[in-house]
């Protein structure tokens, strides 16, 4: 039997999706591959990613916690998956490409250090060329994983990944480049409606926040449960978003959006959540600590360059690239036998 048919076949699939959609077919690798039997090329993607040493990295890195040690807060890897799936439910009802969507929110956040975005702002400051963990998650795929071979993804998830970002502010905000495919501008969407659902989720576990705390207006339109709120965003967003599934003509060329009231709500609990928990969170005892960490280990690394392991053998990024691949743990532990006692605050906390 020749079982490139069932490749066939899936790609054949691709050709109901909404004009708007991407196809598997037409992506492009910068090395070319021989094609496989039965999966499409996202979908290889897609595992790869799930596959590779960074993504396994992500259970142990921080969200917004450092190192829980309670069962229940998110990390970095449990984010992911959260994205992945708000991003997968978003696509298909939009009769876009689910497997493209996936295989972005899978790999978006590859490139982050230990300790979150205390540790990514930390080695931003130190390293000369500067530090984003968008562009960090894009080298991993391209030059660090496979010992420097890299993944050698589509050019379509490599651009998702590199754009996914956005900045503190408007959650529509930031540079979009002008092809970015509309599963990829779904995927940055679908990393907001998970973070400030989760975290707000996490903050109320831990005693951080109450439930009463919320902008009235936020409980009003959004709803006063988790389900509820990720529900109210990402129906909103395909409501709003509704050309991009091809039923309504096919110009001008739509884009992943939110109705006006739902982005001035967002925008009101995202600025909530950095005015009362991302920021107090990053300036209290554990992320001075973590701060103190990566100091620590940057100088003690750049100093002795000797002691990185091989597979990091770029010069002028060794240093960052063996740090941002760290999972908090793995941070302490080093740190510690470097200077013990420096992350003792970690040993003391009750999350």
């Amino acid at each position: 039997m020749n079982l490139a048919v069932v490749r066939h076949r899936l790609e054949l699939r691709e050709e109901s999706y909404s004009p708007f959609a991407a196809r598997s077919k037409d992506s492009q690798r910068e090395q070319r591959e021989s094609p496989s039997d039965v999966r499409t090329e996202y979908q290889r993607d897609r595992d790869r990613i799930v596959h590779s040493k960074a993504f396994r990295r992500l259970k142990h890195k921080t969200q917004v916690f450092i190192a829980p040690s309670g069962d229940h807060y998110v990390t970095r890897l449990t984010h992911t998956l959260e994205v992945s799936q708000i991003a997968r439910t978003i696509a298909r009802a939009l009769n876009l490409n689910e497997d493209l969507a996936e295989a972005i929110a899978l790999g978006h956040d590859l490139g982050h250090t230990p300790f979150g975005h205390v540790g990514e702002k930390e080695v931003d400051d130190l390293h000369p060329a500067g530090f984003t963990h968008a562009s960090q998650s894009l080298r991993i795929v391209e030059k660090l994983e496979r010992k420097g071979r890299g993944l050698n993804l589509t050019f379509d998830v490599r651009q998702g990944i590199a754009s996914h970002s956005k900045p503190r502010g408007d959650v529509m905000g930031g540079a979009v480049p002008g092809d970015l495919t509309l599963e990829a501008q779904i995927v940055r969407l679908s990393d907001a409606i998970a973070y400030l659902n989760h975290d707000l989720a996490d903050a109320f576990r831990a005693g951080v926040l109450k439930s009463e705390d919320l902008p009235k207006v936020v409980t009003e339109r959004l709803g006063d449960r988790h389900s509820k709120r990720i529900d109210s965003m990402v129906t909103d967003i395909v409501s709003a978003s509704w050309d991009a599934a091809g039923e309504n003509g096919l110009d001008p060329r739509p884009s992943i959006r939110m109705s006006g009231e739902m982005r001035e709500t967002v925008n009101v609990l995202r600025e909530f959540m950095f005015e009362r928990f991302y920021v107090p969170k990053d300036q209290g005892a554990e992320g001075v600590a973590a701060r103190e960490i990566v100091r620590l280990l940057y100088r003690h690394f750049d100093d002795n360059r000797s002691t990185i392991p091989g597979e990091y053998h770029d010069e002028e990024r060794a240093v960052v690239d063996y740090i941002a691949g760290m999972t908090d743990q793995y941070a302490i532990r080093m740190a510690e036998r470097i200077e013990p006692g420096i992350g003792k605050v970690f040993a003391m906390r009750r999350v």
